[in-house]
């Protein structure tokens, strides 16, 4: 990427391929992630009503329940759609991680809860938490979502796609790149390390840095059962899986069994 502008393929992925409004409520795997991705926030934010700008916020997933908990929310995002949908939720504009309208300062809590997937070139990721780490109040709260490095290989294991030559290939170089060139299913995207993603934020300049695993070590079995169970009730199941990201969660040898890993990060005074 060059010149800030978003790669097409990620556009078109996110404006024409999928409906990211319904990807975190209706897959059981979606709802995981929002349902870890709200408690682990909550354990960090400050109290309602601080000012939080919820960058790369989509179609405003998490500025709905930010919102409904009292919260001040502003979300950029470079997707039209993605503005037009949370728009109703809260003030929404088109914007840019690597190059924010808002003002030095001016936030609480800075959200970065999808940019860094699609920024394969670290540069741009150095300047989306550069960016954040500005608009962030001395004291405020960075937090940072990443896509786990080996989420792809526990995906495509869970829904048996691994027996093929091609997927096998696939997963290998996403494994020895970080980087998937978004030719078929997914769009193009970096995958880190859990040492990696606190590194980005340390280097940034935010301190008290801690890494998180999202939807912990069996989140691939929920995905195959929904796929592969027709039928069958995943309730029970959805709550063992939940059960056991919250107790992987001390475990840091676990973090890369998370599908998605979650950093948290504060400005300094």
């Amino acid at each position: 990427m060059s010149n800030l502008e978003l790669a097409p393929e990620v556009e078109r992925f996110y404006s024409e391929t999928v409906d990211e409004s319904e990807r975190l409520s209706i897959a059981a795997d979606g709802r995981l992630e929002l349902i870890r991705t709200q408690e682990l926030l909550r354990r960090y934010l400050p109290p309602a009503p601080a000012k939080i700008l919820d960058v790369g916020g989509g179609p405003g997933a998490h500025a709905r329940w930010l919102v409904e908990d009292g919260y001040e929310v502003d979300l950029v995002d470079p997707i039209a759609r993605h503005v037009e949908q949370a728009s109703s939720i809260c003030r929404a504009s088109i914007g840019d991680a690597r190059h924010l309208d808002a003002a030095d300062d001016s936030y609480d809590v800075v959200l970065l809860l999808g940019p860094l997937y699609h920024l394969p070139d670290p540069a741009d990721r150095r300047q989306a938490l550069a960016e954040a780490r500005r608009v962030v109040r001395p004291g405020g709260l960075v937090a940072a979502a990443a896509i786990n490095r080996y989420a792809s290989l526990f995906e495509h294991a869970a829904l048996a796609h691994l027996h093929t030559e091609r997927m096998q290939a696939s997963i290998s170089e996403i494994l020895r790149t970080a980087t998937y060139d978004g030719n078929r299913g997914f769009t193009l995207a970096y995958f880190h390390r859990a040492e990696e993603l606190a590194d980005e934020l340390c280097q940034s300049g935010l301190s008290e840095v801690d890494v998180l695993g999202i939807e912990g070590p069996a989140w691939s079995l929920l995905k195959a059962v929904e796929n592969y169970s027709e039928g069958l009730s995943t309730e029970s199941l959805f709550n063992s899986v939940l059960a056991a990201a919250r107790i992987a969660e001390s475990h840091s040898e676990l973090l890369a069994a998370s599908s998605h890993l979650l950093a948290m990060g504060r400005c300094g005074m």
